[in-house]
């Protein structure tokens, strides 16, 4: 395991994560538009991530588990994210689908 996810990448997607979490609170009540700006910028972030470990730093386990979280992270913080998806069009799993290098 400390070959396919070194200190580095951990600490770097410990990093961009506790990023999007500071960002959550009160995204509940924001508007769609800020809602997206805040998972283009989680997702933007992990994509520089996983491109400085050679695209390989987030497989299709890891990328499951990350589309998964902040799916969670925005439900837990009462941000509707089916409703969202589908005011523009999209299916719930296709909320990172947009900027998502990984």
């Amino acid at each position: 395991m400390a070959e396919l996810f070194s200190e580095e990448l951990l600490a770097a997607a410990d990093t961009v994560l506790d990023t999007f979490e500071a960002e959550l609170p009160g995204l509940g009540k924001a508007r769609d538009e800020q809602v997206f700006a805040v998972v283009e910028r989680v997702v933007l972030a992990l994509n520089t991530v996983n491109e400085a470990h050679k695209g390989s730093a987030i497989e299709t386990d890891e990328r499951e588990e990350l589309c998964a979280y902040i799916d969670e992270s925005l439900t837990e913080h009462d941000v509707d994210v089916v409703a969202l998806t589908a005011r523009h069009g999209l299916g719930r799993y296709q909320l990172t689908n947009k900027w998502r290098k990984w």
